[in-house]
């Protein structure tokens, strides 16, 4: 913030007053003006008093100063610029004043307004939770201009890859495209993924009822496929039906000359693969609002997942005895993480030796010999690239002045390592849960048979969080991020500069002081602030740009 500076003021100098002046004989005034009755008694006095007038302003001109056609146009511009400069002044201070709470970025710096309050462990500032407001819901009382089902452009079905997360943003995506090409969107059917081993249904994990009445003025939305098209294997196996040529982050255009002619033609067509095809500067802002519009507001889990992310959030709250704040940690250091990252960790040479082995197994073309992967992985560590260690995390956690007795919810697959590895962290702060040891075995069962379920309750519980740090990249870091933002920037959600604290740690002669000092100051601003988006931003990140509005 621009700081105002405000210059000395004039001293005052004693003048005559008018009365006086105008007893004293002037020295531009004739002696021997004629005497032509009242009129001109009456100019003659206009012009005593212009003249007095002039010279009470002689202290700012000085003592010297005579009467003169060009004195007087200078005063007058003068006059004129004073009160230009006066309003602009004005103006620029009020703007200033009425400015809402934003942060913008020079270069990788991040600049935001200074506040009065003092910084909290808990809490963003009050002024940035109080400058924006979310405004991508649905509106009350809107007339729909939707056509029945059977007057729109066709039917357009996707399969939903990956992990939940994963999922959640293609299920937006294809309401939006669907949005765009004016089309009926089949129910997204969640694909089972390598990694995660899931048979999950749409309706296993979300409120379908929910989300097909919420979009029910944007979108025409069907559970199933319509009845007259009868070979329903045909839809994910025929070539015919399907749209391939998508590519990443795809403009709004491009669906409209490549993949409308085709559903026109075909009636039904399905988009795959669908991760990440829709961009997000080059589509209508309408069309992101929409994204926000089912993310945040139609894409509900079902009422038992709910319910159980709300029991666990409650006994994090009451841990101690009494109210207590809780953070939440994600941290990404599963053994797969750890592998497809191929940056160099802490460990023992049995434990690198059989990494290299399951790197070699699982990405061969990248493995290669592995002669080139020292200097790669020095290159990632250096660029911020790397997961950060549960030891790491501790440091850094410390650094920012949370202390021991913080406690802490992990969200967190099979951590690489085990115990050991999860050691230091522990130490430094033993009181770490899982949802596991937050509920029984039996409160847990009726959500085991469905892997997203368990991610669920992470989910939830983690954006119910006083505090969320993530220790790496991914759509469950993001999504979570952007959430908070757009549930008011309120909730702190701390995102870790990777690459200066790789510096910072691997220096052997930086002091606990000067560590302590650059972990504080770098992560000031790293907190979920209100920023402004920028060109190929991430909507589901920072949705502040299309989906919140001035407060």
């Amino acid at each position: 913030m621009a700081e105002l500076r405000h210059s000395s003021s004039m001293g005052n100098r004693a003048v005559s007053s008018p009365r006086k002046r105008d007893d004293v004989a002037s020295p531009l005034v004739p002696d021997n003006l004629p005497d032509d009755g009242g009129r001109d008694r009456h100019s003659r006095d206009r012009f005593h008093s212009f003249v007095s007038n002039f010279q009470s302003l002689s202290p700012y001109f000085g003592e010297d100063s005579r009467f003169h056609p060009y004195n007087s146009k200078i005063s007058r511009l003068l006059l004129v610029f004073v009160l230009f400069v006066g309003v602009i002044s004005v103006f620029s201070i009020l703007t200033r004043l009425n400015a809402p709470y934003l942060c913008r970025k020079d270069g990788i710096v991040l600049h935001c307004p200074r506040v009065k309050e003092p910084p909290s462990l808990w809490e963003n500032p009050y002024s940035a939770t109080t400058s924006w407001k979310s405004c991508a819901e649905r509106r009350n009382g809107a007339i729909s201009d939707l056509p029945p089902e059977n007057e729109t452009n066709g039917y357009v079905f996707i399969h939903a890859e990956g992990g939940l997360n994963q999922q959640r943003i293609a299920i937006c995506n294809a309401v939006a495209v669907a949005k765009i090409m004016n089309a009926t969107l089949i129910l997204p059917v969640l694909k089972q993924d390598q990694i995660w081993k899931d048979q999950t249904k749409f309706e296993d994990i979300f409120d379908v009822d929910h989300f097909i009445d919420y979009l029910k003025d944007d979108v025409r939305i069907v559970r199933d496929i319509p009845d007259w098209f009868t070979d329903k294997s045909e839809l994910f196996t025929s070539i015919r039906r399907t749209v391939k040529n998508i590519p990443k982050y795809a403009p709004a255009q491009f669906y409209i000359d490549n993949v409308l002619p085709r559903v026109k033609e075909k009636r039904i067509m399905a988009l795959k693969p669908f991760v990440d095809r829709l961009g997000y500067d080059n589509v209508p802002p309408e069309i992101n609002r929409l994204r926000c519009r089912v993310n945040y507001h139609a894409l509900k889990f079902l009422p038992e997942i709910e319910q159980m992310a709300d029991l666990l959030a409650s006994r994090m709250r009451n841990r101690t005895g009494s109210s207590n704040p809780y953070m939440a940690l994600h941290l990404r250091f599963e053994k797969g993480m750890v592998g497809l990252s191929f940056c160099d960790f802490v460990g023992t040479r049995d434990e690198k030796a059989l990494m290299a082995v399951y790197r070699q197994k699982e990405w061969p073309r990248r493995y290669k010999n592995g002669s080139h992967l020292w200097s790669l992985a020095l290159q990632k560590r250096k660029e911020g690239r790397c997961p950060l260690e549960p030891g790491e995390v501790a440091v850094i956690l410390r650094a920012m002045g949370y202390p021991k007795e913080t406690q802490i919810y992990v969200a967190s697959g099979q951590v690489y390592g085990g115990q050991n590895r999860m050691a230091p962290l522990r130490n430094m702060f033993p009181n770490l849960v899982t949802k596991e040891e937050l509920a029984s075995k039996e409160e847990l069962d009726g959500f085991r048979k469905h892997v997203t379920s368990l991610a669920a309750l992470d989910f939830l519980v983690c954006l119910k969080s006083d505090v969320f740090v993530m220790t790496h990249g991914g759509n469950f870091a993001k999504l979570i991020i952007g959430a908070r933002r757009y549930m008011g920037h309120r909730l702190k959600s701390i995102k870790p500069d990777k690459g200066l604290m790789s510096k910072s740690l691997g220096d052997p002669y930086m002091g606990w002081a000067t560590f302590v000092e650059d972990v504080v100051v770098t992560h000031q601003t790293r907190t979920g602030l209100p920023e402004e988006t920028f060109p190929n931003y991430d909507l589901w990140e920072n949705p502040l740009t299309p989906c919140m509005c001035r407060a």
